[in-house]
């Protein structure tokens, strides 16, 4: 079960089964929770193209990529679905991954950060949140992902996602430059054999 503490972890990053309905078998990085089902349309050394099924998030925008507020997010996240609705519902949060999502420049300037809980399949109708939390469908769509396993930092995330962004562009495909994800699959106290990614939006 997630803690508010095990995304507190994950701020230096600034940057949600068992196997999925229809069939789809959850890749092993799920660790037996729930994940967005997705279908491997091309890979090779340097990143993955995903053609993701639609899935819903519980959301919530923050005022920027600082420590104080992505604390601030990823703990109304969980008290979010720990009852902290007008309907005083638990949800189940035995879903992985847990999104950091920034478009626009990072560290100043303009641009928007948010953080997100992915919406398991057993809580078909969201309760109404006490705080600015939305529930959002996150259409079909193209990811790009790359994988990584050290200690997230932000060094690490930069350094991949420049690596990404420059392999997409020698394979001449087209994304969304200004915008991507650092998706968490693992608890920070969780140092070996980690898996997180960085999620770049084809256009």
């Amino acid at each position: 079960m997630k803690r508010p503490a095990a995304f507190v972890s994950l701020i230096v990053v600034v940057v949600t089964l068992h196997g999925g309905a229809h069939g789809w078998d959850a890749p092993s990085f799920c660790r037996g929770f729930e994940c967005p089902e997705y279908t491997v349309v091309f890979q090779n050394d340097d990143f993955e193209e995903r053609a993701y099924n639609a899935s819903r998030w519980m959301t919530i925008d923050i005022a920027s990529d600082s420590e104080s507020d992505l604390k601030s997010g990823f703990t109304s996240l969980w008290h979010y679905t720990q009852g902290d609705n007008q309907a005083r519902e638990t949800l189940n949060t035995r879903t992985w991954p847990a999104l950091i999502s920034t478009t626009g420049p990072m560290n100043g300037g303009q641009g928007s950060v948010s953080v997100s809980f992915l919406a398991a399949a057993n809580n078909a109708i969201l309760p109404t949140p006490n705080e600015p939390i939305r529930a959002e469908t996150q259409p079909a769509s193209t990811i790009y992902v790359r994988s990584f396993s050290d200690n997230p930092s932000i060094f690490v995330v930069q350094t991949n996602l420049n690596m990404l962004r420059n392999s997409l562009a020698l394979a001449g495909r087209t994304f969304n430059f200004n915008r991507f994800s650092v998706a968490a699959y693992e608890s920070p106290w969780s140092l070996i054999g980690r898996h997180d990614e960085i999620w770049i939006y084809a256009v």
